[in-house]
């Protein structure tokens, strides 16, 4: 009896099993057009060519491994603190204190959140990612103290060619020209011709050379600090 009744279910289990197949019931399981198929105008259409092994083994030849490349070609964002020391070595006043209303420095105090500052007391590490609102803030930061910079650059010592008892350097000429030794001091590197003709152009433009010398040390500074 217990035979009999094994065997039945033996039976009806093979059963069960043969009707889970993938074959289609109907014959057709393409599902219906609609919002979820799409086509070559509807998707993107990926590229399917591949790469040479010559070349991938070329480019690594050239830039290195992944691991490698992603270290020195990344570009993090320059970080709160090291910001704030920037533009005090720039002459910014009040770096860190009081400040007058939308100055360099009150916008940077400010900014502290939207640069993706460190917060301590709530164990949130610094946003070491460059975000729009962190560009943003910069950038105006970087204009306002532009006329700060302008007016201190001749007096500080690391804009000094040749050492603190060394030379000022001038960011313009008296033709309102820009001067390779204040933009190397600006950006930390050596000027190139590159940054002269920017700089020239921008003053050019502009609807006064006042403004134009502003948006220009704006500019470059902008450049300069956000891997551009």
């Amino acid at each position: 009896m217990n035979r009999a009744i094994n065997l039945t279910i033996l039976v009806a289990s093979i059963g069960l099993v043969s009707a889970c197949t993938d074959e289609p019931i109907d014959g057709d399981n393409t599902p219906p057009s609609g919002s979820t198929s799409g086509d070559e105008s509807s998707t993107f259409d990926h590229m399917n060519d591949g790469i040479s092994p010559w070349e991938l083994l070329d480019r690594l030849q050239k830039e290195g491994p992944p691991r490698y490349t992603s270290k020195v070609h990344s570009c993090p964002k320059v970080r709160y603190a090291t910001l704030g020391r920037v533009l005090t070595s720039l002459g910014v006043a009040n770096v860190g204190g009081t400040a007058a209303a939308l100055s360099a420095a009150d916008l940077y105090n400010s900014g502290d959140n939207a640069m993706g500052a460190p917060n301590y007391a709530n164990r949130i590490r610094e946003n070491i990612g460059i975000s729009t609102s962190g560009a943003s803030r910069e950038f105006d930061i970087f204009a306002a103290a532009a006329p700060e910079i302008i007016t201190k650059i001749g007096t500080l010592d690391r804009c000094k060619t040749g050492g603190p008892t060394g030379a000022p350097a001038s960011l313009f000429n008296a033709s309102n020209q820009c001067e390779a030794s204040g933009i190397t001091c600006l950006i930390g590197t050596p000027a190139q011709a590159a940054h002269l003709d920017l700089c020239n152009l921008t003053i050019s433009s502009a609807s006064t050379p006042q403004v134009g010398q502003r948006l220009a040390v704006a500019a470059l500074l902008a450049a300069a600090y956000t891997c551009e």
